[in-house]
């Protein structure tokens, strides 16, 4: 199994679950058992499989997120809506937006089912030591839905790559705010300024965080990556791919590959019914 095809295959896959961040169904539920609309939802229900945590743990285990947006949210979201009832709304919101993008047979298409089957064979082989938000996943039930089973086996893939590459950005010594400025100066499909505002980052936050890359020599004068960033960044990717590879070697290469091929067409088809924000490049070529 290579690091390559591995990583290819995180790349079909993750976006089938990263659709809820995006999906309206999400707003709507999240609401109706109590949460204010806006940031709130998206904090509570991803922290939520943690229990009801304060807005350390959050800060610590979202990484890039500016701690000060997180406290507007959280321990305050459990006082509204308990974590249970909130893993309640978000599968909910996530076979709403299935339903809407991958269409309304989607529970009987057999290759959601095969996927759903590849994708837990995969999950068998994540690590919970030093993982923190895929352990807390990785307690929940998985649903038996088979787009819902998919659902939840992508969301412990993310959430075990996630901590891994955590776990790469500390090692490199990158702040989570240091962590997306460089991720932007990769030329990803994030902007400084989208970045800045769905992270809760002030400008002037954000220049502080690129002098002090410049003075480690990782950012130039213009913010680019000077070689040493751009070398800092590919061993921050290497070694993110070299943590996540295990379920991907324990399905195998004929498994990988078939999850890869079904899981792209899946994205391509949510990525045509509006899954994502225009200008989002979520659907694999």
């Amino acid at each position: 199994m290579t690091l390559k095809a591995a990583r290819h295959c995180n790349a079909a896959l993750n976006p089938l679950h990263s659709l809820i961040y995006f999906a309206p169904e999400a707003e709507r539920e999240y609401t109706a058992i109590g949460l204010e609309p806006g940031g709130m939802g998206y904090f509570a229900s991803r922290s939520a499989a943690m229990g009801a945590v304060g807005a350390g743990t959050v800060a610590a285990t979202f990484y890039n997120f500016n701690p000060a947006l997180i406290a507007r949210f959280i321990p305050r979201a459990w006082e509204a809506a308990q974590p249970s009832a909130v893993l309640d709304a978000r599968l909910r919101a996530v076979e709403g937006a299935l339903r809407r993008v991958l269409g309304e047979d989607a529970a009987d298409d057999p290759e959601v089912a095969e996927a759903a089957a590849l994708a837990a064979t995969a999950t068998e082989a994540c690590a919970a030591p030093g993982r923190p938000m895929y352990a807390a996943h990785a307690d929940l039930d998985a649903p038996k839905a088979p787009q819902l089973a998919l659902w939840h086996a992508a969301a412990l893939l993310r959430e075990h790559r996630g901590d891994g590459h955590i776990t790469a950005l500390a090692g490199a010594g990158l702040d989570g705010l240091e962590a997306l400025i460089t991720h932007t100066a990769t030329g990803a499909a994030f902007t400084p300024d989208f970045a800045r505002a769905t992270r809760g980052w002030s400008q002037e936050e954000w220049d502080a965080g690129c002098e002090r890359l410049r003075e480690r020599g990782l950012l130039d004068a213009d913010g680019a990556l000077t070689p040493a960033g751009t070398e800092l960044r590919r061993e921050i990717e290497d070694t993110t791919d070299r943590l996540a590879v295990d379920p991907y070697r324990h399905l195998g290469e004929a498994g990988t590959a078939r999850l890869t091929e079904i899981a792209a067409r899946l994205t391509r088809k949510a990525a045509e019914n509006g899954a994502f924000p225009a200008g989002l490049s979520a659907a694999p070529k």
